[in-house]
């Protein structure tokens, strides 16, 4: 999961693609960069950090021109430690392009043979955005020949680029002295967004990106589908897969994204509440309401589920945690040790909301239960009577290969065990997860021109049907902040599609 923006303007862009990029924030807290154009030539900062301490006044004076890119950083693949690993990517041949991808190539390891062995491309870093840079790079030089940048030509190079990369990607591209060049992937399995404003046009991540910088949306880029503006800002668009079908990651929905999103036509918040609706039910048939005397939600994400469920139950909804917004996502934080440290600096319990209450704690997702077990005991140690835990989501019993960080089974609290032993493992009284179809039916009754969702990390189910036990272990070799005495995951038995 990262955040990316692209702008052709008519004026400097460089505050334009900041001021997105602080919107985007949530999306990526490990790195940020920015490259702009002028006169062909590309100007570029990043660096490893927040983007309010990667870029200081004299970077942005550094940031001259009308067109450019930005990328906030959230690592799934590669050395989450390296700066050279921070985004945009630069290739000087063919024209000049850099690049910045939301996403995650499931076949990097056969197409870095591929670029080495025959296309003659070195790649310098472990990134698979690096990967795609250059697969992109000698597809256009490949359709180009050498002569002008047609954009036919741009077109059929995208298409081609489908052809040969896997999983799941969101991309945009700066081609010196011509344009901004966007793609999706043929599942829109990771968002993409376009808006305008005054012959201006920027493409992002999140309609959030667009709105908080003053421009409106217009619409999202469809699964498979280019979109090239030129530095006229004139918009070029094609569809250039050859079975596109929309099936976005539905955990975008329950987690990643701003809740004043809109993504693929549906609004985030209304999400959530549908979500809180349907897990009411869960919770009626595993507690009985008048044995719950408060909701509170653990923020921030689960505010919306939280806030419908009360509703729907009867049950007063109160705010018991103060958040410190000044510590990061545990959930995209490395090492066990540093998340569980973090949960206590991050969040602290109103202890007159929990003294001699029964409790019902309502959580977004529950992925590796670190956080869970801990806001337990707080609400334990703030004097609640019992405390019951409700998830929006379902359990997470799969490993995520399409960019979320969750790739390890061993990691995740729900793989091979009962809800039982989770709920033992996290010491709460009951525990009530959302189930796989409820969840689907919530947030697809939102847009019926959904046929279904990348919903990987709870049913097994990868979209792109490229996926094996053997593919999911060689990815978690490159496992970032994982822990040591991880399990195998060639063993990880997957489910089959059919079933």
């Amino acid at each position: 999961m990262c955040g990316i923006v692209g702008v052709v303007s008519n004026e400097p862009v460089n505050q334009l693609i900041y001021d997105a990029l602080l919107l985007l924030q949530h999306r990526g807290q490990d790195a940020a960069g920015i490259v702009t154009q002028q006169e062909r030539k590309f100007f570029m900062h990043k660096a490893k950090g927040m983007v309010r301490d990667v870029f200081r006044t004299r970077n942005m004076r550094s940031l001259p021109g009308n067109c450019g890119l930005g990328q906030v950083r959230y690592p799934t693949a590669g050395n989450a430690f390296s700066e050279e690993e921070a985004q945009p990517f630069y290739v000087n041949a063919p024209f000049g392009i850099v690049l910045v991808h939301n996403g995650n190539l499931t076949n990097a390891h056969a197409l870095k043979a591929e670029l080495f062995n025959t296309d003659h491309r070195h790649i310098n870093t472990e990134s698979d955005s690096e990967v795609l840079l250059n697969v992109l790079a000698h597809e256009i030089e490949k359709t180009t020949r050498g002569s002008t940048l047609q954009i036919p030509d741009l077109f059929a190079a995208v298409r081609n680029v489908h052809r040969r990369i896997k999983g799941s990607y969101a991309v945009i591209a700066l081609i010196a002295g011509h344009g901004v060049l966007a793609f999706r992937d043929p599942f829109g399995i990771r968002p993409l967004c376009m808006g305008r404003h005054n012959g201006s046009t920027v493409v992002a991540s999140e309609s959030v990106a667009l709105e908080g910088i003053g421009y409106h949306f217009e619409r999202n880029i469809d699964p498979g589908e280019a979109v090239f503006i030129d530095l006229d800002g004139k918009v070029h668009a094609q569809q250039c897969a050859d079975a596109p079908q929309l099936h976005p990651c539905i955990f975008e929905f329950v987690y990643l994204a701003r809740p004043d999103s809109v993504m693929d036509n549906i609004s985030v918040y209304q999400a959530r509440l549908n979500l809180g609706e349907s897990l009411a039910k869960r919770v009626i048939s595993t507690v009985p309401p008048n044995e719950i005397d408060v909701v509170i939600p653990i923020p921030e994400s689960s505010r919306p589920s939280a806030a419908q469920l009360a509703h729907l139950l009867g049950l007063p909804y109160r705010e018991g945690f103060v958040k410190n917004r000044y510590v990061g996502r545990t959930f995209i934080m490395p090492g066990q040790s540093v998340r569980k440290k973090s949960v206590r600096q991050k969040l602290n319990a109103i202890a007159s909301e929990f003294k001699g209450r029964n409790v019902l704690l309502v959580d977004d997702s529950i992925v590796r239960g670190t956080t869970s077990k801990e806001i337990v005991q707080m609400a334990r140690d703030a004097g609640a009577r019992k405390v019951y835990l409700a998830s929006a989501a379902p359990p997470v019993r799969y490993p995520n290969v399409y960019g979320i960080d969750m790739p390890t089974s061993s990691e995740l609290v729900a793989h091979g065990r009962t809800v039982e032993e989770i709920r033992q493992l996290i010491g709460c009284d009951a525990l009530i997860y959302q189930d796989v179809d409820g969840m689907k039916k919530a947030i697809g009754a939102l847009n019926a021109n959904i046929k279904g969702f990348d919903a990987s990390c709870f049913d097994g189910v990868y979209v792109t049907g490229d996926i094996t036990s053997d593919d999911i272990a060689r990815l978690n070799e490159k496992r970032v902040g994982g822990e040591e005495g991880q399990e195998d995951n060639s063993r990880l038995a997957l489910p089959n599609p059919a079933d």
